[in-house]
């Protein structure tokens, strides 16, 4: 499945594990996760998938 979108929704913890996981898509921005512009989200998506499923959270999207 190509990953053509990704997104966090309300309610980051601050955690960054995403970041850990996948620093090439995800960054932290005023002690909250981001989405990096620009990325190729193909090139990472095992990266991605891995990213959502340990958010503990659960808010990180994609499409």
């Amino acid at each position: 499945m190509a990953i053509e979108n990704v997104w966090i929704e309300e309610g980051c913890i601050s955690c960054g594990m995403c970041v850990q996981e996948c620093p090439e898509v995800f960054k932290m921005d005023n002690a909250l996760a981001v989405v990096k512009e620009d990325v190729d989200f193909n090139e990472y998506e095992e990266s991605i998938k891995r990213a959502a499923d340990i958010c503990p959270a659960g808010i990180i999207k994609f499409s």
